[in-house]
């Protein structure tokens, strides 16, 4: 990939990721306070200024690694934001609540780019088809006119909003801890098996990783599941 394509890439990618990934985080503190537990407040990670949350691994160098490998699609993670369980109410069932947040934003961020993408579409229907030929687009608009130059990037930044924000929101639903669906089994558990199954978070990421990377069953199921959340939201702004 030249450096062309990948300045083109980091354009089209770094709002989109950004606004996933930071957004997810603080509506875990936002639901966490309104429940009682006000730690994300007080360390000033209710904001949406990008410096409280970036890491510089997974916001940065991670997705700007799968960009210059072309990958089929994006993640990464932000600083998480802290959450003291025991501050909450009720720890055990708020603990789903808070953890609900994050993957419920994405949803909503993908929903919301998808009724963006139909408006656009709406003023403008062949922004679409220019913006599928990632190749011969830059070229093209040239020659078309300031209307569709315009809306064509606003159309692949909302087509990388609802790919990333699904990727994000299945991901973190996978019921592993300290995933988000981990946490959400923990506290729909009975007490003792709640505790014996938290006992896994600290493996929780090598075997997030094992399921992700290294076993094709569970890989095809996750791109699956992704696929028809993308197709789900691609009909809401297509059809």
């Amino acid at each position: 990939m030249d450096a062309g394509s990948i300045a083109r890439g980091v354009s089209i990618y770094a709002m989109p990721v950004l606004m996933a990934i930071i957004l997810h985080e603080v509506a875990h503190g936002w639901v966490a306070e309104k429940f009682g537990d006000s730690t994300a407040r007080r360390m000033g990670r209710i904001t949406l200024n990008p410096i409280s949350h970036i890491d510089p691994i997974g916001t940065v160098v991670l997705p700007l690694i799968l960009i210059v490998m072309n990958s089929p699609f994006l993640f990464g993670w932000a600083k998480p934001v802290p959450v003291n369980f025991a501050a909450l109410r009720n720890p055990k069932r708020d603990m789903v609540w808070v953890s609900l947040a994050g993957p419920g934003t994405n949803f909503t961020l993908a929903l919301f780019s998808a009724i963006l993408l139909r408006l656009v579409l709406v003023v403008e229907p062949s922004a679409w088809s220019f913006a599928q030929d990632t190749e011969l687009a830059p070229a093209a608009l040239r020659e078309v006119g300031l209307g569709i130059s315009f809306l064509v990037p606003i159309v692949l930044m909302l087509k990388a909003s609802i790919l990333i924000n699904c990727v994000l929101m299945v991901l973190n639903l996978i019921p592993v801890p300290p995933l988000d669906g981990g946490r959400v089994a923990v506290g729909l558990l009975p007490p003792n098996a709640a505790y014996s199954y938290s006992r896994v978070e600290p493996f929780g990421i090598f075997i997030v990783m094992a399921l992700i990377f290294f076993l094709p069953p569970t890989q095809y199921l996750f791109n699956g599941i992704i696929r028809l959340f993308v197709l789900l939201f691609y009909y809401i702004a297509l059809y």
